[in-house]
């Protein structure tokens, strides 16, 4: 019985860390392209519902598709009742992954495998190394489930699992609940629910308990993103809440109508696949086509229910706390440490003044434009606090890393003031511009620069963890951004003149706010990328300003 136990632990922490593989490798190459997704998302609550399902399917969970158009809402480039349609339709396509995953793929287990290694060990770019994990990550999610089958098929005769069933298939509440703390605990429905399929395509648990922790686990999943988002900007909260609140109804409709009235579940059974896996699919089929017409209705509630600070539409009041330690200069560590936090503080006020610029060009939101040129005082201020900090260190007391450290946190934060000047005089004119003069864009040079805007935004969460972890691979990977931002922008503009020769009024019309626009996006992408420099420099990968070639072979 131990070794059962721990087998199925096993199997089940193997799901979990290859579902993530599989979601980190889809975020990492391919995040621009859900970002597109999730523009799509705004023309209609069913486009919505779409854009919801294709990322879940994409990145095999629910929460990661939530968190991300959850993080749209709080830059203000979508709505509560579109984000709310998105989270709808996210949970159906993880359902629809669960279904995919529980069919016998054991034979092309071993084919995955070979196919990963050698796209990652023998691949040269970057997105080639990513399809590998991806691959990988998809090969180990096959293992996982075959290793979850064996160990519950060990159960079968055990008189405690018996005694639990009996008990529980009575009580389908208390059942609900279970499930439930197990989707929370976990933080994977689709885990979650393989779990339950593999119990019960082995006799384990009958259909109607099956049934009711399927709706445990997805109201256990809805209240993941609840608590994720708990310190975020409200509109976003607004969503996840939304979310919550239709899960939980339809949840606890459904769950008392399979206690109280015990209605037969035969047409389960006729459904292909398991039954938990069919149940699963068609409850979250049914609550998107019951909760997507009354999404404005629920953004609406939401709003009632949660009110944004006063005089505080951005949520960045935890930003405007300094970290710097005066009393830490003493120790140098801790003083860099110190300067470090703040650098972070700085950076996550940039992103927060860069995140919602395309939707001002579209607005011209005055209310967000003079709170970007608050903020734009308060990095000002940061950057000089930093530098003023570093400065009065005992640099003759300190050893070479920790002065090349220090060294490499004041470049940074220079390069970051540069970044935040760049968008508060720079974009918020153009984009006042472009609002007064009525410019419009042509939809390709629209296109282009919501593409560029979010590889920036990505590739500003990329130099953060390089600053914070001094990763020569994720610094290799800053560098190599650069460069491609480099191409998008010639290609851009290459583009842009084709249009322009073939007489396209809208480019005619837009022509230097799209040039001057892309031309920006790219200095402040070059401003990130500084603290790669340093790094690569110091390591030998670095040669000339080049990347060496001989860095990273194995």
């Amino acid at each position: 019985m131990y070794l059962t136990v721990v087998h199925l632990v096993a199997a089940i922490v193997l799901l979990i860390w290859a579902v993530r593989m599989v979601r980190t490798a889809v975020e990492r190459s391919y995040s621009t392209q859900l970002r597109r997704v999730l523009n799509f998302a705004s023309s209609s609550k069913l486009a919505a519902a779409g854009s919801g399902a294709t990322m879940a399917i994409a990145l095999q969970s629910s929460t990661a598709a939530a968190l991300l158009a959850i993080g749209f809402a709080g830059s203000g480039l979508m709505t509560s009742a579109t984000g709310i349609a998105v989270q709808l339709g996210a949970a159906l396509g993880s359902a629809l992954v669960a279904s995919i995953l529980s069919i016998d793929l054991s034979w092309l287990t071993p084919l995955l495998v070979i196919l990963g290694g050698l796209l990652f060990f023998k691949g040269n770019a970057r997105q080639t190394k990513q399809l590998g994990r991806l691959v990988m990550g998809l090969a180990f999610t096959l293992i996982s489930l075959q290793m979850m089958s064996e160990a519950t098929a060990a159960w079968r005769d055990s008189p405690v699992l018996e005694m639990g069933v009996t008990y529980l298939r009575n009580d389908l509440i208390t059942a609900f609940l279970l499930a439930a703390l197990l989707g929370w605990a976990i933080h994977s429905s689709v885990a979650a629910v393989l779990l339950i399929a593999s119990f019960s395509t082995h006799g384990l648990i009958p259909v109607e308990m099956a049934a009711a922790l399927v709706l445990g686990v997805n109201t256990g999943g809805a209240f993941i993103t609840v608590l994720l988002t708990r310190a975020m900007d409200v509109r976003a909260r607004r969503i996840a809440l939304g979310n919550m609140l239709f899960q939980v109804v339809v949840a606890v409709a459904l769950l008392l109508v399979l206690q109280f009235i015990r209605p037969p579940l035969n047409w389960v059974t006729a459904l292909p696949g398991s039954d938990v896996i069919a149940f699963h699919v068609a409850f979250n089929l049914l609550r998107v086509a019951v909760c997507l017409p009354f999404t404005g209705q629920m953004a609406r509630l939401t709003e009632r229910l949660l009110k944004p600070a006063p005089n505080e539409t951005m949520d960045v009041a935890r930003l405007r706390q300094p970290a710097l330690i005066r009393e830490a200069k003493a120790n140098p560590d801790i003083a860099l440490a110190s300067a470090t936090r703040e650098l972070l503080r700085m950076s996550e006020l940039v992103e927060v003044m860069l995140q919602p610029v395309m939707n001002i060009y579209q607005t011209g939101d005055k209310v967000a434009i003079k709170q970007i040129k608050e903020l734009e005082a308060e990095v000002n201020k940061a950057n000089s606090d930093i530098k003023l900090y570093l400065a009065s260190l005992d640099w003759d007391g300190m050893d070479e890393g920790q002065k090349r450290r220090g060294q490499e946190l004041t470049s940074f934060a220079i390069n970051m003031e540069q970044a935040g000047d760049i968008v508060a005089k720079q974009l918020l004119k153009l984009a006042e511009q472009k609002c007064e003069r009525n410019i419009k864009f042509s939809d390709q040079g629209w296109k282009e620069l919501t593409d560029l805007h979010a590889r920036v935004l990505d590739n500003l969460q990329l130099s953060l963890n390089v600053l914070v972890s001094e990763d020569r691979d994720s610094a290799r990977q800053l560098i190599e951004e650069k460069d491609e931002i480099g191409a998008f922008e010639r290609e851009s503009i290459a583009r842009h003149l084709t249009r322009l020769r073939s007489g396209t009024a809208a480019s005619r019309e837009s022509s230097d706010l799209h040039l001057e626009t892309v031309h920006a996006l790219k200095r402040i992408n070059s401003a990130l990328s500084g603290i790669a420099y340093s790094i690569l420099s110091e390591s030998g990968d670095l040669l000339d300003s080049r990347l060496s070639k001989a860095a990273g072979a194995p």
